[in-house]
């Protein structure tokens, strides 16, 4: 590549005017809009009763019921999380009884029509560590190793996603693997340094495995936004080639859009889309598709009110790049506040209530996928790009400065 290529595609921002600012968009090898794809929409699923502890108490009824409402958005599909010490509590041992709830849920995704993505090596979620007791930190040193590095630990990474494979591979609405959700902030979260370069060949020996027993299967790496604006463990170029899709989630309660922008800035409902643009920016196939598989919006940042509106830009915008695979809103359900675990802004962030009944922000995605399933959003065509050289940041160069996102 060149010096300066869709790679570095991103920051000579100075002086540049606000409209090339704001709608971040690229042109294929050919000077061109991208022809526009055909979206994908969906949840990512939080169980109503129980959160993902049900994978210990299981209630089928309750699944089906929230996948009944989830179908009846219109959703094509939706992302799962299996908490790692649930599914493997010892380092050559799976839990048959998960498995069979695991079959069990996809059982009950067939009959709503939803396709379903299994996330697997969760040691994180929603704020909250997860890490098996045979490779958390406060193990004996004897007992534990890193789960990018270690050869033991990754042959234990390989049996729980080949017995995974084994109950669910064929399921129909088996859609792919996640190999894990945010794997990334285990290397700091759960103590587990890893250099770049062996992060990259840890990802890319995991998905060619994922590839292996799971053959013809959507297989992705479902990282932050973290890796994207910091140089740290996964690269950019690796997460953009490697897998079925390059995966982005957006947050502008984490990304630091907020630090600049308010909620309700134009340059707030552009930041999923610029996401997307930034990820397509460091593929090497074109018809590689980005999956925007985490957003959302809280009170926390947004007021109730204009959370629709909120959702209904970012969307038109992400749809306008002609790049994204889908949009997997996060999340389904609204957690039960009689559980004191989370952090208050992970409560209300569903799109259907306690009740399993469709919030307005739950209509707001209904319409919006019918509507853009029958008629696509027009591609954005951009007639100048924004150019940046590579980041050379470190992972306490946080949050990143959107100053270049500004109009001037």
């Amino acid at each position: 590549m060149s010096s300066f290529s869709r790679r570095d595609f991103l920051k000579a921002a100075a002086g540049t005017s606000a409209a090339s600012l704001l709608p971040f968009s690229v042109a294929n090898a050919n000077g061109q809009s991208t022809a526009p794809r055909t979206l994908r929409f969906g949840v990512n699923y939080i169980p109503r009763k129980n959160w993902w502890y049900c994978w210990l108490d299981w209630d089928q009824q309750s699944i089906i019921d929230d996948l009944d409402v989830i179908a009846s958005l219109g959703m094509d599909h939706i992302r799962i999380q299996c908490l790692w010490p649930f599914f493997q509590p010892g380092i050559t041992s799976v839990s048959a009884r998960a498995l069979a709830n695991l079959h069990a849920l996809l059982d009950a995704a067939a009959v709503a029509g939803l396709d379903v993505e299994v996330t697997v090596l969760n040691g994180w979620m929603s704020g909250l560590s997860f890490m098996p007791a045979w490779v958390a930190p406060l193990s004996r040193p004897s007992n534990r190793g890193n789960i990018f590095t270690d050869p033991r630990v990754i042959e234990a990474e390989k049996l729980l996603f080949r017995r995974i494979a084994e109950t669910i591979g064929k399921h129909p609405r088996f859609l792919g693997f996640d190999i894990g959700n945010e794997i990334g902030v285990l290397e700091d979260a759960a103590k587990n340094p890893v250099s770049s370069k062996d992060a990259d060949l840890w990802a890319t020996d995991m998905l060619r495995f994922c590839d292996e027993v799971a053959p013809g299967k959507f297989n992705v790496l479902g990282v932050d936004h973290s890796h994207w604006f910091n140089d740290y463990s996964f690269t950019r170029s690796s997460l953009a080639n490697s897998g079925h899709a390059t995966v982005v989630h957006s947050y502008i309660y984490f990304n630091g859009a907020l630090d600049r922008f308010k909620y309700n800035d134009a340059a707030t409902s552009h930041v999923a889309a610029y996401a997307v643009e930034l990820a397509y920016a460091y593929q090497d196939d074109l018809k590689h598709p980005v999956w925007v598989e985490e957003i959302g919006i809280g009170t926390v940042e947004c007021p109730a009110a204009y959370q629709p509106i909120y959702m209904e830009q970012t969307v038109r915008n992400i749809a306008a790049t002609g790049k994204a695979w889908g949009i997997t809103w996060w999340g389904s359900h609204d957690i039960d506040p009689a559980d004191k675990s989370f952090d208050a802004y992970e409560y209300t962030l569903g799109l259907i209530d306690r009740q399993n009944k469709p919030k307005p922000l739950g209509k707001k995605f209904a319409e919006l996928a019918a509507e853009l399933r029958r008629t696509p959003e027009p591609i954005a065509t951009r007639s100048t790009a924004l150019v940046i050289p590579e980041f050379g940041l470190s992972k306490q160069s946080w949050p990143p400065d959107w100053r270049f996102a500004a109009p001037t």
